[in-house]
C-alpha cells in the first residue's frame, strides 16, 4: 500500500489502487487510515497523500527482508522443483510417471518406463514437447564420437579433395563445420552440412548426448574444439589429412 502511495502521490486515487493490488476501496481506505494514524502517510485536503519519512525508512528496512524471501524462494523453492523438458512418444496425461530416454540427442518421455524416470507436469500429444520433474535414476546413453577433419587455411598451399569429407560422414549423426575454408570444402561435396556455425560448446554438446559427429574445421579453430572435448570427456579423434 506504501509503495502504490508513493507512486501516486501527492494526488492519490484509492479506487486505481484498489484495482491495482485487487482489493475493496473500502479495503484501501481502512488501510490508509492506519497509515495515516501510524505517521507513515500525510495526509492532505482533497485526496492528496504523501508518504513521510517515516514511511520511506520503514519501506527501506522491509527491502532486506524481501531480499531474504526472494532468495529462498529461487534457492530453496524452485531450485528444488526442477522441470525439464522432453518429447513425447505417446500421447501422455499430467501426472504421469514415464521413462527417460535419449533418442538423436534429444530427452524423450516414454510411457512404458525406462531407466530412468519422472512425472509430467504438463500433458502432451505424442511428438510434442512435456514438462518433466521429480527425476529418478540415470538416462542411459552412449557419449558419441567425434571426428575431427582439419581444412588448411586460405593462405596455405595444401588443399584437400571434397571427397574426404564424404569419406567420413557419420552413418547416423552430423556433419558440423567450423570456417570458411571448411564450408566452402563441404560445399563442393555431396554433403550438406547439418550445422552450418560449429561452435566449440555446441559440438561437444552433441557428442555429450550420444550423437557421432563429423567435424570438418579450419586448423586455427582445431585447438578450441578439442580442448572443449577434453573438458566434456568426449572421445574424438583428429584425422590425419596427410594420409589421403
Amino acid at each position: 500500500m506504501l509503495v502504490e502511495i508513493a507512486s501516486r502521490q501527492p494526488a492519490v486515487s484509492q479506487s486505481e489502487i484498489a484495482e491495482t493490488i485487487g482489493v475493496t476501496s473500502q479495503a484501501v481506505s481502512d488501510y490508509v487510515r492506519d497509515l495515516v494514524e501510524s505517521g507513515y502517510v500525510e495526509k492532505g485536503g482533497r485526496g492528496r497523500y504523501e508518504v513521510t519519512k517515516e514511511g520511506v525508512d520503514w519501506l527501506i528496512s522491509r527491502t532486506d527482508d524481501l531480499e531474504a524471501y526472494l532468495d529462498h524462494v529461487n534457492s530453496d523453492v524452485l531450485g528444488s522443483v526442477e522441470v525439464d523438458a522432453a518429447i513425447a512418444l505417446n500421447n501422455v496425461a499430467e501426472g504421469t510417471e514415464v521413462g527417460l530416454v535419449m533418442r538423436d540427442g534429444v530427452l524423450h518421455a516414454n510411457p512404458a518406463g525406462g531407466t530412468a524416470t519422472a512425472v509430467t507436469v504438463t500433458s502432451a500429444k505424442e511428438g510434442e514437447a512435456v514438462g518433466v520433474a521429480d527425476f529418478e535414476g540415470v538416462v542411459d546413453y552412449d557419449t558419441g564420437n567425434v571426428s575431427v577433419l582439419p581444412v588448411p587455411t586460405v593462405t596455405d598451399d595444401d588443399r584437400l579433395s571434397p571427397d574426404m569429407v564424404s569419406t567420413h560422414v557419420p552413418d547416423e549423426g552430423l556433419v558440423a563445420v567450423a570456417g570458411t575454408e571448411a564450408y566452402s570444402l563441404v560445399s563442393q561435396s555431396d554433403v550438406d552440412p547439418d550445422i552450418r556455425f560449429g561452435t566449440a560448446e555446441g559440438v561437444a554438446e552433441a557428442g555429450m548426448l550420444g550423437l557421432d559427429v563429423l567435424l570438418v574445421a579450419v586448423t586455427d579453430e582445431i585447438p578450441r574444439h578439442t580442448s572443449k572435448l577434453r573438458d566434456r570427456n568426449v572421445p574424438h579423434r583428429v584425422l590425419d589429412s596427410d594420409a589421403f
